[in-house]
């Protein structure tokens, strides 16, 4: 190619394109002659690189090129709008649609965790397996380390360490679904194996009405929140096996949109859960007052994600972006 002939040649539609962009109002002729440029110097951008890269004019073109696909396509930022928007319909709407995953999710493993407390606290043997007596007793004593673990450290910053683990582990509850929801299933007998071991071993001291004072208050909505996590994950990566009428790869793009705005929201979920279990578990207040709190934040969660979610998912709403910011799928034959 022949640099100069080509500049020559087209030097006059780059100027123009420039001249339009320029401009603070077109008409509708102007914008679509601006389309057309774009498109052209796009074109004559790509071929000079190919053919006689000239680091000058490639810099100038690419400026411009930049500079006219940031008007063609727009430029969107969020707004508070948004937030409003995911906080009212898209997030609670995600939750709802997954509540045939994450409810029978909710039910074997708390059924899991009753069953492994009942077989620690009735078989000393298992017990004994755990731990030696004296580091049993220190656990399960009055003022040992299951009660004091909720005031060893100042309430902010326990909230904050608490809200921080919890939320990692409902993340990775979501990414890690995808690998066909097998992390998912460990991530979760970890968590109900430990809850297993707090009701066993206090169950077996005669101590489980303190236990489930001390776990109520913040646990209701932390392990909701979690397994709203676990069931999301299991169904992205039932997703992978069954995607139904989509391609496998749409399905997985609209589920994965819809899992990451639900890590989002359920961090805001164990936000409240931290603060509950670093303020209101270890404080002074009377045991039922602090079941209370905790059974009021599970029910309002329980109200937000059936009451709005339940209307913005019949209204179409799916937790994912809205049509015109996503990306044009083919259709699939069905």
């Amino acid at each position: 190619m022949d640099l100069d002939v080509f500049v020559s040649a087209h030097r006059a539609e780059w100027d123009r394109l420039d001249a339009l962009l320029r401009r603070r109002h077109l008409t509708g002729a102007e914008a679509d002659e601006l389309v057309t440029l774009y498109q052209r110097t796009a074109t004559h951008l790509s071929l000079i690189r190919s053919s006689a890269p000239d680091p000058q004019l490639t810099g100038r073109l690419s400026q411009l090129v930049a500079r006219a696909r940031s008007t063609v396509t727009g430029t969107r930022r969020a707004s508070w709008h948004d937030v409003a928007r995911f906080l009212t319909r898209g997030f609670p709407a995600a939750v709802y649609r997954a509540r045939h995953w994450w409810t029978p999710t909710a039910l074997v493993s708390t059924a899991t965790a009753a069953l492994l407390g009942w077989w620690i606290g009735t078989h000393p043997e298992v017990q004994a397996s755990l731990a030696a007596p004296d580091e049993l007793r220190a656990l399960t004593r009055p003022g040992g380390q299951y009660e004091t673990y909720y005031s060893s450290h100042p309430a902010a910053s326990f909230a904050a360490q608490v809200w921080t683990n919890n939320a990692q582990a409902a993340a990775m509850c979501l990414v890690l679904g995808v690998f066909l929801g097998l992390p998912v299933l460990w991530i979760l007998l970890q968590n109900m194996l430990n809850l297993g071991v707090g009701i066993g071993l206090m169950s077996s001291a005669g101590r489980l009405d303190t236990f489930l004072g001390l776990v109520l208050p913040h646990g209701l909505l932390e392990l909701t929140a979690v397994f709203v996590a676990a069931g999301t994950g299991l169904r992205l990566g039932w997703t992978v096996i069954d995607p139904g009428p989509r391609s496998r790869r749409t399905a997985l793009a609209e589920e994965g949109r819809a899992a990451v705005g639900m890590a989002i929201g359920l961090a805001l979920v164990l936000f409240v859960s931290g603060a509950i279990e670093g303020f209101v578990t270890p404080s002074g207040l009377p045991t039922w007052a602090r079941i209370a709190i905790g059974i009021t934040a599970e029910l309002a969660f329980l109200a937000y994600v059936y009451v709005l979610g339940g209307r913005a998912a019949r209204a179409g709403d799916t937790g994912d972006l809205v049509a015109a910011e996503r990306s044009a799928t083919v259709p699939t034959a069905a």
